[in-house]
């Protein structure tokens, strides 16, 4: 699969003027590529399945650490433009898609495996899928990360009263295209929600993809209200409820489930930006994450592209695809039934739990 990654190349101006909004990361010979491509390993629906990135010349990139967090202009005749794309004079973000909408296998960017492919969680010995929660089908909104940011769990937030996460920051696209995993697409940044997940703060953004038709018309939490009605209140009640199939209490929200605005969206990505800076650069404890990258100045994971070939050869040749069982499990929070449908009609249960 191809991906368009529209250039990068403002990212070098910004650092001679010393933006504020400059990462400081991604080093010349990457921002010169412009399109990235997925590159398959294992065996589907198995758990040694990944998803790696690469350049369109073949060199691969962590999609944590390597692609930017920040979109910029299209290309122009083949060269990449030097003005910071903006949509209505509004800053635009990178985000990796992790899972489609309306799919179930909980896919996300392995942050503890060299050059972080995608894959898909394993918790107990079993890949994980959510439960389609009733009237849901799987996940509402093509789901995500922001590259090149981090939760720092070591960092106590000041509005949350609690750490981070360990991970890149969510994203949820309300665009209505379908994306694929692995893919990279711009979004513009509405507002954020702040989902306390086992007394972690998890930051869930909230943003559309800028190909869609709604695009235009979309710029604040309270657009989409009056444009999209229902969708923010069936997305608190989908992180609250996604969970409770599987026996765990219904999850908390900061600021009592309300959305902040695209402002406050736009400083929390900055400060985790600063984070994952930090993270990179070796001057705060990672733990077990794994920082190796392709392309981050001055970083003491950067790897060569030699290195970077070994990692991917080690991972299992792309194989067929494991069958995914036919049945779930229904459930209103109380007892379960048997049924081989997955999803197919909806009744009165409260949830679908994919097996």
């Amino acid at each position: 699969m191809r991906v368009l990654l529209r250039a990068v190349a403002f990212l070098a101006q910004q650092a001679h003027h010393k933006s504020p909004l400059f990462s400081g990361a991604v080093c010349p010979d990457l921002v010169k590529m412009a399109h990235f491509l997925t590159e398959e390993r294992g065996r589907p629906n198995s758990p040694d399945y990944r998803i790696y990135l690469k350049t369109s010349d073949g060199r691969y990139v962590s999609p944590f650490h390597d692609i930017p967090l920040y979109a910029s202009d299209e290309q122009e005749n083949g060269v990449p433009t030097k003005k910071q794309k903006t949509q209505d004079n509004e800053i635009l973000f990178n985000m990796v898609v992790e899972v489609p909408r309306w799919t179930n296998a909980k896919m996300e960017i392995a942050t503890k495996e060299p050059l972080n492919p995608i894959k898909q969680d394993v918790k107990k010995g079993k890949l994980r899928y959510v439960a389609n929660v009733f009237p849901h089908k799987g996940y509402i909104w093509n789901y995500g990360a922001l590259p090149q940011t981090w939760e720092d769990p070591n960092h106590t937030d000041k509005d949350t009263n609690c750490c981070g996460d360990n991970d890149p920051i969510d994203v949820c696209d309300l665009g209505t295209k379908v994306c694929s995993a692995g893919q990279v697409i711009q979004v513009k940044v509405l507002g954020v929600l702040a989902l306390i997940d086992e007394g972690e703060t998890d930051w869930k953004i909230i943003a559309i993809n800028t190909d869609d038709p709604d695009a235009s018309t979309l710029n604040s939490i309270k657009d989409v209200r009056v444009k999209r009605p229902g969708q923010l209140d069936a997305t608190v009640e989908w992180f609250r409820k996604y969970k409770t199939p599987d026996g765990k209490p219904e999850n908390q929200f900061a600021f009592n489930g309300q959305f902040k605005d695209k402002d406050f969206a736009v400083e929390v990505i900055k400060s985790a930006h600063n984070y994952w800076k930090a993270l990179v650069q070796k001057q705060t404890k990672c733990g077990e994450i794994s920082c190796q990258n392709s392309s981050v100045c001055e970083s003491p994971f950067r790897c060569s592209d030699t290195e970077a070939d070994e990692v991917v050869r080690a991972a299992p040749e792309l194989g067929a695809a494991l069958h995914i069982p036919a049945e779930g499990r229904w459930t209103n929070g109380t007892s379960c039934l048997r049924d081989p449908r997955r999803g197919t009609q909806v009744h009165q249960a409260s949830a679908w739990c994919s097996t």
